[in-house]
């Protein structure tokens, strides 16, 4: 690849990020039980905030602290997040527990039983770069496992699937304020929060370049990018800078990591002995360049070469030692007449 086209392809690789649009979702759910359960890791009242599917914290009625469920959360985050997060989980836990007793009420339910309430609010994002847009809208109540009320954004009016939930919903449309909220919640509110913490999230990768043997007289080169987030990123395996075609590699798609981040592996096999130039290129929207990483040509359970040339010239060296010191112990033995001269 020419020196000019190779920036040409970097520049056109950071357009093609920058223009992908990234889905991503914030939501949170909190759930509450009607009576306490006698039961390990079952509370009354519970409350978890999600991005992108990913739990970041979590609340308890036993505890009663917002507390972090990532690393980067604890780390990044300022130390009155938490507080004022756990301020507003205790005032919803007392709003379920005094709405659950009034729903079992119209529900004409016994109180002997257990019942659970449950309501997940939040929103999707599309974003191009440092540009997002407001994509959908959820604020739903639960009972019992089944739909009890939500809010339609377009129409601006709340819907009630069951009878029970009529009264509710007529109550707070005839409220226009309590929707106006709701709306303005949804559309940007929960954009405002989804912004706070997405930069937080964003990391950039880490990247290695490896081999191993695959057969009797081929390796596998492979590409490991990990530790990156958001999930979109371009990587190609390259020879002499020019990037192998997709059909002649292996790849492992993007998969997750146990903290949140993602990773994505991708292979071609190579003859043992080749000595070519490769090199890992990977561009992230985290990242101002590209990261390109070279191939040092080891390979990491293949066993070592043998340098038949040196073998030569150490062997070759131990003889001429042998021999001088052969010819000076001889010396010494006739001085000393251990050994003398014969003649016929």
């Amino acid at each position: 690849m020419a020196p000019g086209f190779d920036k040409i392809f970097v520049y056109l690789m950071h357009i093609l990020l920058l223009c992908a649009a990234e889905k991503h979702s914030l939501y949170y759910i909190y759930t509450a039980l009607s009576k306490p359960v006698d039961l390990p890791g079952i509370y009354q009242f519970t409350a978890m905030a999600q991005l992108d599917d990913i739990q970041i914290d979590y609340y308890n009625s036993r505890e009663q602290r917002k507390i972090p469920k990532q690393t980067w959360m604890k780390e990044k985050l300022y130390e009155d997040y938490w507080e004022e997060g756990t301020q507003s989980r205790k005032s919803k836990e007392h709003w379920f527990n005094v709405n659950i007793d009034i729903l079992m009420k119209r529900m004409r339910h016994s109180e002997s039983d257990l019942h659970v309430f449950q309501m997940r609010t939040g929103c999707e994002v599309e974003r191009w770069g440092s540009e997002e847009k407001f994509s959908k809208g959820v604020y739903e109540y639960g009972y019992d496992g089944e739909n009890f009320l939500s809010f339609d954004d377009r129409e601006s009016q709340w819907v009630a699937p069951v009878h029970a939930a009529l009264p509710t919903k007529s109550k707070w449309d005839n409220i226009p304020f309590l929707n106006q909220y709701t709306k303005g919640y949804l559309e940007k509110e929960c954009i405002e929060l989804f912004n706070e913490l997405i930069p937080v999230f964003s990391a950039p990768p880490d990247v290695h370049m490896f081999a191993k043997r695959s057969t009797s007289d081929k390796i596998k080169l492979t590409c490991m990018v990990t530790g990156f987030y958001p999930k979109d990123t371009v990587l190609f395996i390259r020879k002499y800078r020019t990037s192998l075609p997709e059909d002649e590699t292996e790849s492992t798609g993007i998969r997750p990591n146990h903290d949140g981040t993602f990773q994505l592996c991708k292979s071609v096999e190579i003859q043992e002995n080749e000595k070519a130039n490769y090199d890992c290129f990977v561009a992230h929207r985290t990242l101002k360049e590209p990261i390109i990483t070279k191939w040092d040509g080891n390979c990491q359970d293949c066993p070592p070469e043998i340098d038949l040339a040196r073998i030569a010239a150490v062997t070759g060296a131990v003889l001429v030692l042998l021999i001088t010191v052969a010819g000076v112990v001889v010396c010494i033995l006739k001085k000393k007449g251990i050994i003398g001269e014969y003649s016929d």
